[in-house]
C-alpha cells in the first residue's frame, strides 16, 4: 500500500499486523471518494458486514472483563473474522486495544474516523499443514539473508498460506521480526530469495529491483526443442491475466514481457528432455512458463501450462522444473559485486508429457560468491521488481 506507514504492532507469531486504511483524506488512495463513517463501529461494520458484531467489538474492546465476556459469548471457535480457529491460543489477538492507529494509539469502538487513517491490528490465523520442506541459508551479513526456497513453499504470507511461507517461518526459528522479502517466487517454483533483515537499508536494495539493477538467471526442464527453433532466442509478448483464472494468456499488443531462452543440451539419460536457461527482462506472472509454454515447450511438471489441472496444494509427488539458479547486483551500501548461486538442482524426473517432478534435491559446487570480479558468471538475467507478481 502506497505511502503505508510501519506497522506499530510488531509480527506476533512471524505474521505481520492486518492494514486497514480508512476512506476520505486528501491523498489518493482506492477509498479516498467514499464517505467518513461517524464511528470506528460503523467503519468496521461496513468493512466487514458478514461478520459478527462480537467479532468486530473483539477488536477494540476496552477493557480486560468486556473482551472475556466478548470472548465467552461468541468468539470462541472462530477464525479470520468468523472463519475456523484450529486451537483456543489463537484467540490471544483479541485483547482489548488490539486494533491501533499508525500511532500505536487503542482505538475503541466510538472513536471517530481519522479521514484516510491507517490502522492496524492481528487476525487470528488458523493452524495450516507443515509443508514438509526446508528453507536452507545460502549467505548472510547485518542486512541481507538469502536461501534457496524448496518447492510448495510460499514466499510470502499470502491467501491459504500464512505460517507455512519463507518469511514466517524465518521470522520464528530466527527470531527475527523485521525479516521481509524484497522479491519473489512463485509458491512452486524453487531456489534463491534475497530477504532483507534491517528496515534501515531496506529501501536501498528494493530500490534496485524496482530499476532493474538485478540480473537473474533460472534453469528449467522441458521437451527437447524441434529442429526449427534456433538458440539463443528473446520472446517478446503481451501477457494478461484474465480474471478469474490462474492461467496467464498472451494477447495482441505491445509487448510487456521479455525473456531470453537458450538451450543447454539434453539431459543425461532422459530421451527427449533438455535443460533450458531462461533470464526474466521482465517480472511478469508465470512471465518464463507462459514464454515457454508459447513455444511448444511447457516446462515439465507445470500443473497450470498448456492445461489447468487444478492441482491439490498439498499432492507434493511432482514438483515444476523450474529453478532461481543465480542472482547478481552491485550492492548499494558498500559497491561490491554480490553473486549468489543456488544449492539445489533440477531432478529432472518429471515425465515429458506434462507430468510432475520431484522436489530438487541440493546440487554440488559452491553456492556463493561475493567478491569483486572474482565469481565465474554463470549468466545474467532480469530484473524482478518487488510487489509484482512472481515467475
Amino acid at each position: 500500500m502506497k505511502g503505508m506507514p510501519r506497522s506499530p504492532l510488531p509480527p506476533r507469531e512471524g505474521i505481520s499486523a492486518t492494514v486497514l486504511r480508512a476512506p476520505g483524506g486528501l491523498a489518493t488512495h482506492a477509498k479516498a471518494h467514499l464517505p467518513v463513517p461517524a464511528t470506528i463501529g460503523r467503519w468496521l461494520s461496513e468493512e466487514f458486514p458478514s461478520a459478527a458484531e462480537s467479532d468486530r467489538r473483539a477488536l477494540v474492546a476496552q477493557t480486560p472483563a468486556e473482551a472475556a465476556e466478548i470472548v465467552d459469548a461468541d468468539v470462541a471457535g472462530k477464525g479470520r473474522l468468523g472463519e475456523p480457529l484450529s486451537a483456543p491460543e489463537a484467540l490471544g489477538p483479541l485483547l482489548p486495544g488490539q486494533m491501533c492507529d499508525s500511532l500505536g494509539t487503542p482505538v475503541h469502538w466510538d472513536d471517530p474516523v481519522i479521514p484516510g487513517g491507517f490502522y492496524f491490528f492481528h487476525r487470528p490465523v488458523p493452524a495450516e499443514e507443515r509443508i514438509p520442506f526446508e528453507v536452507s541459508i545460502v549467505w548472510e551479513d547485518d542486512d541481507l539473508l538469502v536461501v534457496d526456497k524448496p518447492h510448495f513453499l510460499a514466499s510470502t504470507p499470502n491467501g491459504r498460506f500464512v505460517r507455512e511461507s519463507v518469511v514466517t517461518r524465518l521470522r520464528v526459528d530466527r527470531g527475527e521480526p523485521d525479516l521481509v522479502a524484497i522479491h519473489r517466487l512463485d509458491r512452486i517454483t524453487a531456489g534463491l530469495l534475497i530477504l532483507s533483515r534491517r528496515p534501515e537499508t531496506r529501501g536501498r536494495y528494493q530500490r534496485l529491483f524496482q530499476d532493474r539493477q538485478v540480473t537473474k538467471t533460472y534453469r528449467a526442464l522441458a521437451s527437447s526443442p524441434p529442429y526449427d527453433l534456433d538458440f539463443p532466442l528473446t520472446r517478446r509478448s503481451r501477457l494478461h491475466k484474465p480474471p478469474g483464472g490462474r492461467q496467464v494468456l498472451e494477447v495482441p499488443g505491445e509487448a510487456n514481457a521479455i525473456s531470453r531462452i537458450d538451450h543447454l543440451g539434453e539431459v543425461a539419460g532422459r530421451v527427449g528432455v533438455s535443460e533450458y536457461r531462461l533470464e526474466p527482462l521482465t517480472g511478469k506472472t508465470h512471465q518464463l512458463r507462459v514464454h515457454m509454454n508459447a513455444l511448444g515447450l511447457p516446462l515439465l511438471g507445470d500443473p497450470v501450462y498448456p492445461r489447468d489441472l487444478s492441482p491439490d496444494p498439498y499432492d507434493f509427488s511432482t514438483a515444476l522444473q523450474l529453478l532461481a539458479a543465480t542472482i547478481d547486483f552491485t550492492d548499494p551500501l558498500d559497491g561490491r559485486l554480490r553473486r549468489f548461486a543456488t544449492g539445489l538442482a533440477l531432478d529432472g524426473s518429471a515425465d515429458d508429457d506434462g507430468g510432475r517432478g520431484t522436489s530438487p534435491m541440493p546440487g554440488p559446487g559452491p553456492t556463493l560468491t561475493s567478491s569483486p570480479g572474482t565469481a565465474d558468471d554463470p549468466g545474467s538475467a532480469g530484473a524482478e521488481t518487488p510487489g509484482v507478481p512472481q515467475t
